[in-house]
């Protein structure tokens, strides 16, 4: 179900067992059941209006705020948000230091499809750096360096400005935007993420957030 893109692996377990899953019109409720690959796999009308009513947001995050749930001695992104979105789930994070773009949502396939193990959607960044800017670096940052024992996939990075640079990842290792400048002799000092796969922060005001309209997707 979560390769098919009906819902998640977390979803789909509630679904199965509650009795709301049919595999070519039976219904399946014993969690494990195999089936084979071209199977006609559909939820129940109620479940799939309930899987339709998800809710996905953005929320434009300032510096000084966590991006998951309150902390002692922290203020929590979600904490910007009204109480009914407060129990949504945060689709990538940024650290406290960083501001941008930052989803929350309750569908459990717009998390895989942003984080998930095999995800590779682009998030893009402008960085703000101290330090001097050479080709080599940035070659290096663009492929050539490794975090926590292991290489780091292709990136793209563009100088815009004397010492801002774009950044556009297909990955997402704690810190990693720093810890890169950090192999290269360069500080960041400022970081915005203003695009996740297509969707765009635009115009949003730090710290507003605002639903995603039925038109937009990652």
């Amino acid at each position: 179900m979560s390769e098919k893109g009906i819902c998640s692996r977390r979803e789909a377990d509630r679904y199965i067992e509650k009795g709301e899953v049919l595999v070519n019109g039976e219904v399946v409720n014993i969690l494990g059941t195999k089936v084979s690959s071209d199977a006609t796999i559909r939820l129940i009308p109620s479940a799939r209006k309930q899987q339709a009513n998800k809710v996905t947001l953005i929320l434009n995050k300032p510096v000084g705020y966590v991006s998951t749930q309150p902390e002692k001695g922290y203020k929590a992104a979600i904490d910007l948000l009204p109480s009914k979105y407060r129990k949504m789930s945060t689709a990538g994070r940024l650290d406290i230091e960083s501001k941008g773009l930052l989803v929350f949502t309750d569908d459990g396939t717009v998390v895989k499809q942003i984080i998930g193990e095999n995800a590779e959607m682009e998030k893009e960044y402008l960085v703000r750096v101290f330090g001097n800017i050479t080709e080599g670096k940035l070659e290096k940052l663009r492929f050539g360096l490794s975090l926590d024992g292991k290489r780091l996939k292709r990136a793209q990075i563009d100088r815009l400005e004397d010492q801002v640079l774009r950044f556009v990842l297909k990955e997402g290792k704690k810190r990693q935007i720093r810890r890169m400048c950090e192999k290269v002799d360069l500080k960041v000092i400022g970081l915005k993420r203003v695009r996740v796969g297509k969707l765009r922060l635009g115009n949003l005001p730090e710290g507003k957030w605002r639903l995603l309209k039925p038109s937009e997707s990652f």
